[in-house]
């Protein structure tokens, strides 16, 4: 295996040969070596077109992500449009950020939305339903919810940002009528309507026009602890709510949790025991699957099988994109499912919560629950999901990282006027030329690799990615997963030729690599440009590289 200080001394990057060195550009130099890799681009195989919403975010109720995350208080000393932070909203624009789902989460099963309408200082004060696992060193907004931020402000956020908003629904604790009323508030013609009238005496007189809302949450959960027989019937009954609306709304069940498969064969056939003709109430079948278990098939508990998001080794590193990897099966495999019940495929997978899970203790500020700082780590399991969903544009249709500021697997991180973009926020400017584009399939050949698990040999892919097309623009993007070996790529154009082509990319020789406050640029891509010969290109990957390449093609 290449270790990685050679690489570095004799590593290049393209046919020109740029250096893809993590401290500074090296000055270009020929390629030294012979391509052991292969990308074969089949212009002739579109797989179809990928949804911008593929791209999506998600902001619940939980620690910091709604207080001074997204929200600082219009009086606040900290750059804010109407209250909210306007330095998310810029960078979000800039990522063509599509949709947004709110309030949860869990959250969102116990939260009332008429508590978040009105004049703010009328408001009720209600406990959050995270309340229970704050830390005393939590701001009191993340333990009683203060309403400061409802329907309104959000839509709001929404709308300044350029993102649809995504509301999820009150099942397990509020009537189906409650649900009917929110739809009624938000989305009824200005003066038709006494919740249009409370809308319009708030500032909004025409109507907010959402068109995603989710039934319920984790309905197997969190949401109600329902068995997918019982949630069927509540959905059933929840839609039939919306007659006046629903051929302008898109409903989203809560679907399976990762491999769960008897959720959502249960649900389906439940749901259409009623005809077959109640499948189209349904746009979309929510997915949830975090990457947690790093402990190698040691424990299956919650809590001991997560790793620390800054402390981990190499094997922990492959231990997450494997477990990130399995993304694939839930999606070709639920999808099969829902084929058994809608041959026409009309219901879509929306995988509403993704992303990594670690232990409690990496916190950018002290009592911000579930904060995890992204290192480089995340970047490569943020580009190798969002590669997947690309791979499978006719069955994912919408998809939302959990969550976007201060939480999760977050694109940002914010503490009062302090505000840092991370690699995962640095992953979606990467990755934002897909939206909207012909995925096309692509054919990666590359040699695998071993790596020690636990004193056993583990076999790792070399590189994978995903491709699209719009008019004359190709993007490619590309994970090589190895910390120590680099990868030269030949790329192939089966049908097209190449006419220029620039590379963005992230690695760094520290796999623990991350931005923070203080040096919130440590870890950001570099653009170089690529030279084309005869209409292909020879591109060198460096280890733990994130890569896309933007090609103008003849």
């Amino acid at each position: 295996m290449m270790q990685r200080r050679e690489f570095l001394k004799k590593g290049t990057l393209g046919a020109a040969g740029l250096m893809l060195s993590s401290k500074r550009p090296r000055n270009p130099r020929p390629a030294s070596r012979t391509a052991d890799s292969r990308i074969e681009v089949l212009f002739d195989e579109p797989l179809g077109t990928i949804s911008p919403n593929i791209y999506g975010h998600f902001a619940e109720n939980l620690g910091g992500v709604l207080y001074d995350g997204i929200w600082v208080g219009e009086k606040s000393r900290v750059p804010n449009i109407d209250g909210l932070r306007r330095e998310l909203i810029e960078h979000m624009r800039k990522i063509k950020a599509p949709v947004i789902r709110y309030p949860g989460g869990c959250f969102a099963d116990s939260y009332d939305w008429r508590d978040g309408i009105g004049p703010a200082e009328k408001r009720p004060r209600r406990t959050n339903f995270w309340a229970s696992a704050e830390s005393q060193k939590a701001a009191p907004s993340h333990r009683y919810d203060p309403n400061a931020v409802g329907t309104n402000e959000f839509v709001h956020f929404c709308k300044l940002v350029g993102a649809e908003p995504y509301l999820a629904a009150n099942v397990r604790s509020l009537p189906a009528s409650a649900f009917y009323q929110w739809v009624e508030y938000c989305n009824s013609p200005a003066g038709t309507t006494t919740l249009a009238d409370a809308r319009a005496a708030a500032g909004y007189a025409e109507p907010f026009r959402v068109k995603y809302w989710g039934v319920g949450n984790e309905s197997w959960g969190c949401g109600g602890d329902f068995t997918p027989q019982e949630y069927a019937v509540e959905f059933r009954r929840y839609a039939a709510w919306l007659p006046r609306y629903a051929d302008d709304l898109s409903l989203i069940a809560s679907g399976p949790n990762s491999n769960d498969w008897n959720w959502t064969r249960d649900f389906l056939a439940e749901v259409v025991r009623k005809g077959p003709g109640q499948l189209r109430r349904i746009y979309g079948m929510a997915l949830h699957h975090y990457a947690w278990n790093l402990s190698r098939g040691k424990t299956q508990d919650w809590d001991a099988g997560k790793g620390d998001a800054l402390k981990f080794d190499s094997a922990d590193w492959y231990e997450l994109l494997r477990e990130g990897e399995r993304m694939e099966g839930l999606v070709t495999g639920h999808w099969q499912i829902l084929g058994e019940f809608d041959h026409d495929h009309r219901v879509k997978l929306v995988v509403d919560e993704w992303g990594p899970w670690y232990r409690p203790g990496s916190e950018a500020t002290p009592g911000n629950l579930l904060e995890q700082i992204p290192t480089l780590r995340d970047a490569l399991f943020s580009g190798m999901t969002l590669d997947i969903f690309n791979r499978h544009p006719d069955k994912v249709a919408m998809a939302n990282c959990a969550q976007l500021i201060n939480c999760l697997n977050s694109l940002y991180l914010a503490q009062e006027d302090k505000f840092v973009i991370t690699p995962v926020g640095r992953v979606f400017e990467l990755y934002a030329g897909h939206q909207g584009g012909n995925a096309l399939r692509t054919i990666f050949s590359a040699p695998t690799f071993d790596y020690d698990r636990d004193g056993r040999s583990a076999t790792f892919w070399g590189l994978r990615g995903s491709t699209s097309v719009r008019d004359k623009n190709l993007t490619i993007t590309v994970v090589n997963p190895s910390v120590s070996e680099s990868r030269l790529a030949e790329i192939a154009l089966r049908g097209a030729s190449a006419k220029n082509a620039v590379i963005s990319w992230m690695s760094d020789t520290d796999i623990h690599a991350h931005n923070t406050f203080e040096h919130r640029d440590a870890l950001s891509p570099r653009t170089r440009p690529l030279s084309v010969n005869f209409g292909s290109l020879v591109v060198e990957f460096p280890p733990a590289c994130v890569a896309a390449l933007s090609v103008q093609l003849a």
